[in-house]
């Protein structure tokens, strides 16, 4: 049997999805029978069977070229193309992420699933109503204008007893519609039809608060995690990892594991791993194996001498190349002439941490590498991406691999999710049987890609009034494109690295958007090398908000900075600075919300040790807007800080699903709770420390708001923005700005742990 989708769609006339699913198109998806599928064609963006099927029991199956990394997406698509087609959102699938079945909309990254991943779908949808109404206007007898469509059926509207069911116009058949695609993959990739998207005002289901589909198979463990994938003839494997973070493995001793039943050594370059037929014979087998390493002279700055180091580190790029905005440039001389005649300058850095992805469960790959193709199992956030890279990694042809997304434990950007798929795949071309790799805890916070350290360098020049006349922005810090946001070629990977390819040279770092009206401003980032070039356990990626909650850490607490020197309201200072009405209108909502008043800037009341104070932060990004007011108390003898209350609004235009933004926005607020607070990666001379949750913390249950009073600004007269990230980015600055209205000092560096408030505060009170 040699079946693809294209074959399947030939034989079948129509993509079906659901309990009426035949047993072929099953196996397509759920991967079955993969020795024998040798072909995985790219499916044509042009074809608008591509997007949408009907099938013969009237399910409607839309295919998604992005994935949900559990914010609720897939049920919000499903909204979309129940909207456009009249269907009932519960008649609605979705196939997401599959390279097999699915265009490559370019995975999931910069809260882009909406607002950019949700166009060709609701085009799609539109140009499929279209379709069936012309197609049931034929069979019912009437001109097209005199149909209408409902609850998937097109109805005569004079005579609304006389209709037809979608499943009946389509019996099995395509649509066999053509779409003009605008030739872009990825991200931009979007199709257009004749028929034309709804307008706002006829809207039924978008806007409606639909109950997550995903949520009650994560309740009852029934979802099909990676984690569950097993294939017949199956090896487990682990990857063993050197103390020293640059050494390469030398020799091994292969009788140090002959008591482990199967087990046996892989040894390719500077790749080393241990494979056997149990998967605690692989852990145990991993632990037992005796390598000789080399014993590389190491001398890394270790954690706290890391932002000394950045301040003197030479920098290698500056506003460099960017994918999406070509070269930036900049011009730093008003500005220094402008500080040179203020009357008073104000100058601040602040520091951010490196910090790792922390997923709950460590990176997972599962593959089969046998008679010239592929299939790749992967949570990756960028699937089609992956399988770019894994065919250059295995020599063969794109439409040889295959990769199928399943649900993991959790992606925040370019974590470690990419990197177990790549070794399976290396394991199984090398043994000629599925491999399934499973990273362990102390991997998953040691090994995975970093957000990248940072020092931001702020300056102010006022006049004698206290008026701003000159504004400067520096980030300096590792690139963010250390290793790239995706995973698109082997050397993207530590095992590519392994294996001898080059890491590629990319610089990226990140400036503040919100439209502050400063005369003379300049905001501007620099790059500095990374500490180990290959194979580094400290190598720097993409994590969620790409170094934006770096940048809105130092901008938002050095905006509190200059208002309080000046007399000024944090507020009133904002809202007379910033030109963006929507910026204005969240400012406005979430200090209503939170009762915020102009005496906020002052130190507030204190109850015994218990310290109390409230912070507030902007953020402009993704197309969205969103603004923070979190109330702290601060415990005075044991430094610890804990975030009593946030409010939050956030602006991101057209909403689908406001319940699921909701839990978004209060993930949002958790996740970047849990960054300001304690997460920061640990690491010496030679390697990282961070390995486990005790070395690497996140947010205890006992420290999580007490309160999350969010608000959501429904704007339907605006393109959907992002929502998976702005609620996030300047957490860091409100807690910031909260703890120095509670105490009086100020703390320009996060995360803010017990021991560091507690430090701050003795050194104040001394």
């Amino acid at each position: 049997m040699q079946i693809n989708r294209r074959d399947f769609l030939k034989s079948s006339g129509s993509l079906v999805v659901g309990v009426s699913a035949s047993g072929a198109l099953q196996s397509l998806i759920a991967g079955e029978a993969l020795a024998e599928s040798v072909s995985y064609p790219n499916p044509s963006p042009e074809l608008l069977d591509t997007w949408i099927s009907v099938a013969r029991d009237g399910q409607v199956t839309a295919f998604f070229g992005k994935v949900d990394m559990g914010l609720g997406l897939e049920t919000a698509i499903a909204q979309i193309v129940a909207e456009e087609l009249d269907m009932p959102v519960e008649r609605v699938n979705i196939v997401a992420g599959d390279t097999l079945l699915t265009a490559n909309q370019g995975g999931a990254s910069a809260s882009s699933g909406i607002r950019a991943g949700a166009i060709p779908l609701r085009n799609a949808a539109a140009e499929a109503r279209r379709v069936l109404a012309s197609a049931g206007a034929e069979r019912l007898g009437v001109p097209f204008e005199a149909v209408a469509t409902e609850k998937g059926e097109v109805f005569v509207k004079a005579e609304p007893a006389r209709r037809i069911g979608y499943a009946s116009i389509v019996d099995g058949k395509p649509l066999g519609t053509k779409v003009t695609w605008n030739k872009e993959m990825g991200t931009p990739l979007n199709v257009t039809g004749a028929g034309k998207p709804k307008a706002v005002a006829d809207y039924k289901v978008v806007g409606q608060s639909v109950a997550r589909r995903d949520i009650p198979g994560k309740m009852l463990g029934t979802t099909d995690y990676l984690t569950n994938v097993r294939l017949p003839g199956m090896l487990h494997a682990r990857l063993l990892r050197p103390a020293v973070a640059a050494a390469v493995p030398v020799s091994y001793d292969a009788a140090s594991i002959a008591s482990i039943p199967g087990a046996r050594v892989v040894h390719k370059k500077d790749m080393l791993a241990v494979v056997a037929e149990r998967e605690w014979d692989a852990v145990r087998a991993a632990r037992l194996l005796k390598v000789q390493w080399t014993e590389p002279a190491m001398n890394w700055p270790g954690s706290e001498g890391i932002h000394d180091h950045i301040r003197s580190a030479p920098a290698v790029a500056s506003n460099g190349e960017s994918a999406f905005a070509g070269k930036r440039v900049y011009d730093e001389t008003p500005t220094y002439r402008a500080l040179a005649g203020a009357a008073k300058v104000m100058t601040a850095d602040y520091e951010a941490p490196f910090q790792s992805h922390a997923r709950i469960g460590p990176s997972v790959g599962v593959a089969d590498v046998r008679d010239g193709s592929a299939v790749i199992y992967v949570d990756s956030q960028k699937p089609h991406f992956v399988r770019m890279g894994i065919a250059k990694l295995l020599g063969l042809p794109q439409d040889k691999v295959r990769v199928i997304w399943k649900t993991g434990a959790g992606s925040y950007g370019r974590s470690d999710a990419d990197e177990a798929p790549y070794e399976a795949a290396v394991l199984s071309q090398e043994l000629g049987r599925p491999v399934r790799v499973q990273w362990m805890r102390h991997e998953g916070t040691g090994w995975d890609p970093k957000a990248p350290a940072a020092v931001i360098s702020m300056k102010a020049g006022l006049d004698a009034a206290g008026a701003v006349g000159a504004w400067y922005f520096r980030a300096k810090g590792f690139s963010g494109w250390d290793v790239k946001f995706a995973a698109d070629s082997p050397e993207q990977t530590l095992v590519g690295m392994q294996l001898g390819m080059a890491k590629t040279d990319m610089h990226n770092f990140d400036v503040p958007t919100e439209t502050y009206q400063f005369p003379n401003t300049v905001r501007f980032w620099q790059t500095v090398a990374p500490l180990q070039v290959q194979a580094s356990p400290m190598r720097c990626a993409h994590m969620r908000a790409p170094q934006e909650m770096q940048s809105r850490f130092a901008q938002e607490c050095f905006v509190d900075e200059v208002a309080i020197a000046t007399g000024r309201d944090p507020l009133a200072f904002r809202l007379a600075s910033i030109k963006e009405p929507r910026e204005m209108a969240v400012l406005k909502a979430v200090t209503e919300k939170a009762g915020w008043s102009a005496a906020d800037h002052s130190p507030r009341k204190a109850k015994g040790d218990i310290l109390f104070g409230r912070g507030l932060a902007l953020y402009n990004g993704y197309g969205s807007y969103a603004a923070l007011v979190v109330e702290v108390e601060v415990n005075r003898k044991t430094g610890r800080v804990w975030a009593r209350k946030v409010t939050v609004a956030q602006d991101s235009g057209l909403i689908i699903n406001p319940g699921s933004l909701k839990t978004v926005m209060e993930g949002n607020v958790v996740q970047g709770l849990s960054r300001a607070m304690v997460e920061e990666v640990a690491f010496n001379q030679s390697t990282v420390t961070s390995v486990d949750w005790n070395t690497y913390p996140i947010l205890d249950i006992k420290d999580v708001p007490e309160t999350v009073e969010t608000i959501i600004m429904h704007r339907p007269d605006m393109a959907s923005g992002g929502a998976g990230e702005p609620t996030l980015v300047s957490m860091a600055a409100a807690v910031g700005n909260a703890i120095h209205n509670a105490t009086g000092v100020r703390l320009r560096r996060y995360p803010f742990t017990a021991a560091r408030v507690k430090a701050a505060l003795e050194q104040h009170s001394a």
